[in-house]
């Protein structure tokens, strides 16, 4: 019969002193005899305070050292060590049977993350309690003294109690806790019991199923992935779960345990999984990763797995990151981290090319009917390449040595591999990536491998080609420009993706806009087909170059203008070309800014943005870039809204570069807005449509999309038979994560300021307002705020409460200021994280009639209630507002009058306008003087 065994450890660690505390533990039982719920409580707090204290040790020494891996060992030494004294209490103390029975016996595992060995500070404990049958009253006993202290300490404890037949069972039905059973850990009790689990669960459930295991976890990480974001270079990664993670490398490991059986990392080399360099660079990326995970945990106190923007500045100052010029100490590690998602990419691409060769993971369906259709052609030659052989449909290598023969070679297997729609073989993008010293001056200068290039950027299936050159590091040595983005990622909220992922999502968004077929690229799918042909290459160039600068202390417009004048005689433009791209870049922004800042009604906007464009052709190509741009920049920015303004500024600033600007093309295009409006809204008699069609402004019918428009009229009808003086419609953009708020009310000169700062009392921030005027005198306003809660009906609720305040507002019933003063002045922790200059300029260049006043600066609940306030103040009249939000930046515009209605003119009065705002977005608060 077996005893219960607790195996000696060395007399004292550094890291946790097991014998003092055992002795510890012996003097609490002596004094808490005969009470075993005070023996316990007192057990609890003493491992409580010990756990504590090392946690304390372990984070300075991760500071000291940045050694995550080695943190994550000593975290997870000290968890056994206090498991091991609390079964060792139970079954001496609590539980102790001097003559146990066959059946009182346990083995405590762990299981899951804690079974690897390695554990964060916040993590989860996973227990397994082996019984060798069924429970019995003393394992229920000793696994709930262990459960409860364990609880009582503060930790989060998945545990299960399990016979070694049920535990093999449960694993053939079920691949989470065959994952699970594969990472146990001895910890303490009986061996014997823990050993047969290994055994039978080796012989009974892992033999004969490695491809199914394969297969199920790869589609796991698949499925993992799409929930977090597809991409690895999201500019806030989950550590743990996003692509390029921890659990990535731990998928890997998941794989090679089970198909080769190996139970450390050190054994992926013998099995030849891994060479040399391929284990370091998981070992580094492993270390890395661990790093930043156990520095979250601590800073956060939580078990927080995304890198947010308010905590990369700080996981970067403890892991030692410094600011360069143009690149600041958080973006320079946030490169780093993007650099290792890379790299845990590559790690799995080469364990699946293994894998294949073994035949472990099932080939797809369409590959191992195409072998029965052609047996023994699995290898065939690639049309125009002897270089390069189809190997199960993947594009692999002939010889070993075909990029050395020719350095060309490695930029035709992507062209190869595009043009016969072709996958890429792992091994041949292992054999690319340690030959890319082959990349010198001599290769990027090769007319050949120049043309090659150009032909890849400007095929069909480009952005999945130049994903492929990236990844393997051949877009970033060819074009060393690019490798200076690589990974790069810009620390603001606007941006979702790394600027090398952004370039290449819109290179992908060029072509589905010359593809057609989607309503989103209406007017740029229309202009790629009446550009010039030999513009078509210009174009995609422009696109892939657009954001090369980043990161550079100079302008990225102006300094990528003078990359693209080196590059682009390489590739083989002339020198109208190459200046034609570098005007595209350094003009990339231009349009976008005047769309949604400027008021597109005032003939001074189109004839200033008509200076600027020079010509229809280069109206068209900055059209073209300038969509692709922005729905390239993250999930739900371009929109519907966005679309009609780029729209409109391309038809109000047609005519202009066609000959004069031309009014009866303008009411044109308005009398074919309203035709359409009237065709798609057939719900009313004619005579209601013709009243509610004149009563709104030109501006309106060229600036607002259709469906928006239909929404307008059902929404104003519905509030005007009710008998509303105002009323609020609340709609929720999923995409762009808003909640929209659409004001119906009697215009009022400070209604705008009074949406703001309802808006601002309820604690929402509003991200961009269109504000619309019938000319019956109501105003109808639509007002983007950021979402709050998850659940729609609390977002409605939210929003309501907003519209009852504008009524008590416009009735006098409250007074905002007060309203406002009572909110929270906490800004939003994340915005925090940043710091933004304010701007402001004031210039009467943009209108005719009004001084166009822009502000810039740090986004913050109330900001535009606070502007348009201090405007007023400042003894203005705000004519228009052009709200927009990028990210944590507010960018602001006010077409505004003195209060006789013209321009703002003297230099001192513009100087105390442009003093009191910059005061305001610096300060929260505006100057208590009055304007000059």
């Amino acid at each position: 019969m077996d005893k219960v065994v607790t195996p000696q450890r060395p007399a004292a660690d550094e890291r946790f002193d097991t014998p003092r505390i055992t002795a510890e533990i012996a003097v609490l039982a002596g004094q808490h005899a005969g009470n075993g719920q005070g023996f316990r409580t007192a057990l609890a707090m003493l491992m409580k305070a010990e756990l504590a204290k090392s946690r304390a040790e372990a984070e300075a020494q991760l500071l000291r050292d940045r050694h995550g891996r080695r943190c994550a060992e000593r975290l997870c030494f000290v968890q056994d060590e206090i498991i091991r004294l609390l079964f060792m209490a139970a079954t001496q103390y609590l539980y102790n049977s001097p003559t146990p029975s066959s059946s009182e016996r346990m083995s405590v595992v762990a299981t899951g993350g804690y079974g690897r060995g390695l554990m964060a500070p916040e993590s989860d404990i996973d227990l397994l309690f082996i019984l060798p049958y069924k429970q019995t009253a003393w394992g229920e006993q000793v696994a709930e003294v262990i459960l409860y202290c364990l609880w009582d300490i503060g930790l989060k404890v998945g545990h299960a109690t399990r016979s070694v037949d049920e535990s093999i069972r449960q694993a053939r039905a079920d691949m989470t806790i065959r994952t699970a059973i594969l990472e146990t850990r001895f910890l303490t009790g009986d061996k014997a019991l823990y050993q047969e689990l290994v055994d039978r669960f080796d012989k009974e459930v892992v033999e004969g199923t490695a491809a199914e295991f394969v297969t199920a976890k790869l589609a796991e990480r698949e499925e993992r992935h799409r929930r977090s974001g597809q991409s690895r270079y999201l500019v806030e990664p989950n550590v743990k779960d996003g692509k390029g993670g921890l659990r990535d490398l731990h998928t890997l490991f998941w794989i090679a345990k089970y198909v080769y059986r190996v139970r450390g990392t050190s054994e992926l080399l013998e099995h030849g999984v891994f060479d040399q360099i391929e284990f370091r660079t998981f070992r580094r990326c492993e270390d890395f990763l661990w790093s930043v995970r156990c520095n979250l945990h601590f800073l956060t106190r939580r078990a927080e797995e995304r890198l947010s923007f308010d905590l990369q500045r700080e996981i970067g100052v403890r892991l030692g990151y410094t600011s360069h010029p143009g690149m600041q100490d958080v973006e320079r590690f946030m490169k780093h981290y993007f650099l290792i998602a890379k790299k845990v990419g590559n790690l799995t691409a080469i364990l699946c090319a293994k894998l294949e060769d073994q035949q472990a993971k099932p080939a797809p369906a369409l590959s191992r009917m195409m072998a029965r259709l052609r047996p023994g052609t699995t290898r065939r030659r690639v049309p125009e390449s002897d270089d390069f052989v189809i190997d199960n449909n993947r594009i692999n290598c002939a010889m070993p040595d075909v990029f050395k023969h020719d350095p060309v070679n490695l930029i035709r297997i992507f062209r190869l591999a595009q043009k016969n729609s072709l996958a890429f073989h792992p091994d041949a993008m292992r054999t690319v990536t340690r030959s890319l010293q082959l990349i010198n001056a001599q290769l990027r200068d090769d007319p050949e491998a120049n043309r090659l290039f150009i032909e890849i950027l400007t095929s069909d299936n480009a952005e999945p080609v130049l994903r492929r050159m990236n990844e393997t590091g051949v877009l970033g040595r060819f074009i060393r420009a690019f490798g200076r983005i690589v990974s790069m990622m810009q620390f603001n909220m606007y941006h979702s993706y790394t600027v090398d992922e952004h370039l290449l999502r819109c290179v992908g968004n060029l072509q589905e806009i010359e593809r057609g077929g989607n309503d989103e690229f209406i007017l740029s799918s229309d202009l790629i087909r009446k550009i010039r042909p030999d513009h078509r290459a210009v174009l995609y160039v422009a696109v892939l170059l657009h954001d090369i600068a980043k990161g550079q202390p100079e302008d990225h417009s102006t300094a990528g203008a003078k990359v693209a004048r080196r590059l682009c005689p390489r590739f083989g433009f002339n020198a109208a070309d190459t200046e034609l791209i570098a005007w595209l870049i350094d003009k990339h922004l231009v349009m976008s800014t005047v769309a949604q800042s400027r008021d597109l009604s005032d003939r001074k906007t189109i004839e200033n943005f008509a200076a600027v464009v020079e010509s229809v052709e280069q109206m068209k190509l900055l059209t073209i870039l300038t969509t692709a741009d922005i729905r390239g920049v993250g999930p739900g920015v371009w929109n519907g809204w966005k679309a009609q303004l780029i729209r409109t500024l391309y038809y109000e600033t047609e005519p202009v570069l066609t000959g004069g600007f031309s009014e009866v093309n303008r009411a044109e295009r308005i009398r074919a807005a309203q035709a359409e409006f009237r065709a798609s809204f057939t719900e009313w008699p004619e005579a209601e449509l013709d009243a509610y069609v004149a009563r709104h402004y030109p501006a309106y019918w060229l600036k607002v999309e259709l469906a928006r428009k239909i929404r307008h009229a059902r929404f104003l009808r519905a509030s005007e038979q009710a008998g509303h003086k105002l009323a609020v419609n609340v709609g929720f953009d999923e995409a762009r994560g808003v909640t929209e708020l659409t004001i119906l009310a009697v215009d009022h000169p400070w209604l705008l300021s009074i949406i703001a700062g309802a808006c601002a009392s309820a604690g929402a921030n509003i991200v961009d307002a269109q504000i619309y005027t019938t000319t019956d005198g109501r105003a109808l306003d639509t007002i983007s705020i950021r979402r709050e809660y998850d659940r729609d009906e609390d977002e409605g609720r939210r929003a309501t409460r907003i519209g009852e305040m504008i009524e008590d507002v416009l009735e006098g019933k409250l007074r905002l200021p007060e309203a406002v003063a009572r909110r929270a002045t906490n800004g939003r922790t994340k915005l925090r994280a940043f710091v933004v200059e304010p701007e402001v300029s004031i210039n009467n260049n943009w209108s005719d009639r009004y001084t166009v006043i822009e502000v810039s600066g740090l986004d913050r609940p109330g900001l535009l209630y606070q502007l348009t306030t201090a405007i007023s103040k400042l003894n203005l009249n705000i004519a228009s507002a052009h709200v927009a939000t990028f990210g944590e930046r507010a960018r602001d515009v006010f077409y505004v009058t003195d209060l006789l209605g013209a321009q703002i003119t003297a230099p001192t009065r513009q100087a105390a306008i442009k003093r009191a705002l910059v005061h305001l977005l610096a300060n929260g608060d505006a100057e208590q003087q009055p304007a000059a």
